[in-house]
């Protein structure tokens, strides 16, 4: 008996993994962020309008849609990178990557929309690049789905700063 209790207590602690009220906290955040987000962009649509933008600029109505989809992709891959091992190595990096691109994510559109800064916004736009590679590295570093889920994401912003930078040139 007092070699099972030793074998019991030499066997490491099993650490729990973030389960679904996780999630549910991680996609609250990043629809708060796509909330805060349409809120600084009241009006958007008209000044998108009436922007020169280049032939390849998208349609002002695809933005919700794709932006919806991205957003739930973000928070799956965070809880995906919090669940990644039952070890707790390399949370805290990736979370705090995660944070700083979604903060910089926030911060674009007040930017470009309600300041019409947009030569702010595209250097803001670039950060947020910057902090997403690191963000796609961490959450490799914990489960290779949680960075492969980024990829889109990824894609889409470096299309979305190719565009603001066109934008800017365009207008100013």
């Amino acid at each position: 008996m007092a070699d099972l209790r030793r074998e019991e207590s030499s066997r490491p602690a099993r650490r729990s993994r973030p389960g679904w009220p996780t999630l549910l906290l991680l996609l609250a955040v990043c629809y708060a962020v796509a909330a805060l987000g349409s809120v600084a962009a009241a009006g958007s649509a008209e000044t998108y309008q009436a922007l020169d933008r280049p032939s390849w600029a998208p349609p002002g109505w695809l933005f919700g849609p794709v932006w919806t989809v991205l957003y739930g992709t973000i928070a799956v891959a965070a809880w995906l990178a919090l669940r990644g091992d039952s070890s707790r190595t390399g949370r805290v990096p990736a979370m705090v990557w995660w944070s700083v691109q979604l903060a910089l994510n926030l911060a674009w559109t007040p930017l470009f929309f309600a300041a019409d800064a947009y030569g702010w916004a595209f250097a803001d736009i670039c950060l947020l690049l910057l902090a997403l590679a690191g963000t796609i590295v961490a959450f490799g570093r914990r489960r290779r789905a949680a960075a492969l889920l980024l990829l889109p994401y990824a894609a889409w912003v470096t299309y979305a700063a190719a565009l603001n930078l066109s934008i800017w040139l365009l207008n100013t």
